[in-house]
């Protein structure tokens, strides 16, 4: 922090009164999610990254963001921070992600001996977006931006609820499948599988999770035995392994092709990190769940909500490559 910077002192989004500069120009995101919300409410202000920038995402930010060094992050997929590299960037201020499955005493304690501002930020479902984005446009200096961004979130979760409502008991059955092989998967009650609950579908993983992290394997029997209708893939070698893989071709998605990949750039539509990505990544989902329920103009919200968030116009072409990545 500026040694002549002003004090001013906030409650974070935890209650936790706080002593800031009154000017925040340099700030540091300790957590993937918060990478996407400075990239969404202030790219001007960030100071590093928690993960590098890959190629096909590289056209979805601006120049700046590119030139940033990778600081790492406290948890999460991605480069774990060093303190003395953190305190080399000089930030004004630090953003915490605040998680049930967070130890905020550790995490406080790290940034008090770095003496760096620490401000915790909720938010883990995508209902917690909204406020998030409000509290960081009013703390960063961007209010009207995050006003805007924090309304379509809001909006797309009660046409999700409005439809999903009106949906029969027998739900499209969903499984979830990560890592290479596609033998990883997340818990329905995971922040990691929101965006299927949010688009009505039963994600066939019946659990309560057990750490932040997720991914758990599962056996190729469990999901012979779940019969999902619909697999949701992360990873494009996953995707080719449960097409060709014979101990696959049982399974009913399997069997009527209903093997969809998620889009991922320049953040990831459902998950890793959960983020606000959710609110196009579940409506997108919808669709794919109940095309007659759901309809869905993918290149159009695609393109209205990158220009929101992000300030980029896809091309259809963009689109389309992003849906197939």
């Amino acid at each position: 922090m500026s040694l002549n910077a002003l004090a001013l002192e906030i409650t974070d989004m935890v209650g936790r009164k706080v002593v800031v500069p009154d000017r925040i120009e340099r700030v540091f995101g300790s957590a993937p999610p918060l990478n996407v919300l400075l990239h969404a409410v202030a790219p001007d202000r960030v100071v590093s990254l928690s993960f590098k920038i890959e190629e096909p995402a590289k056209k979805f930010y601006p120049p700046r963001l590119l030139t940033l060094p990778v600081g790492g992050g406290i948890f999460g997929v991605g480069q774990t921070m060093n303190p003395e590299s953190v305190m080399a960037l000089k930030p004004d201020l630090a953003l915490a992600w605040n998680s049930p499955f967070v130890d905020r005493k550790k995490i406080e304690e790290a940034f008090v001996g770095m003496g760096i501002p620490l401000v915790f930020i909720q938010m883990d479902t995508l209902a917690d977006w909204p406020k998030a984005l409000r509290f960081t446009g009013k703390l960063l200096g961007a209010e009207a931006k995050a006003q805007a961004q924090a309304a379509y979130v809001e909006k797309a979760i009660s046409r999700l609820a409005s439809s999903v409502g009106k949906l029969p008991n027998d739900r499209r059955r969903v499984y979830y499948a990560e890592g290479p092989d596609g033998l990883a998967t997340d818990c329905h009650l995971s922040f990691h599988t929101e965006a299927i609950e949010l688009a009505g579908g039963y994600n066939v993983y019946r659990c309560q999770p057990k750490d932040h992290m997720g991914m758990e394997r599962i056996s190729i029997e469990q999901i012979l035995a779940f019969d999902p209708e619909i697999i949701i893939v992360q990873d494009r070698a996953a995707a080719a392994a449960i097409r060709n893989d014979a101990r696959w071709q049982g399974i009913r998605a399997v069997k009527a092709g209903r093997i969809h990949l998620v889009p991922r750039w320049p953040h990831n539509w459902v998950d890793r990190p959960p983020s606000a990505m959710r609110a196009l990544g579940a409506q997108w989902l919808a669709n794919l769940f109940y095309p007659d329920l759901y309809p869905f103009d993918v290149k159009h919200e695609t393109r209205d909500f990158y220009r929101l968030l992000f300030g980029v116009t896809p091309t259809d072409a963009d689109i389309d490559d992003l849906l197939t990545h």
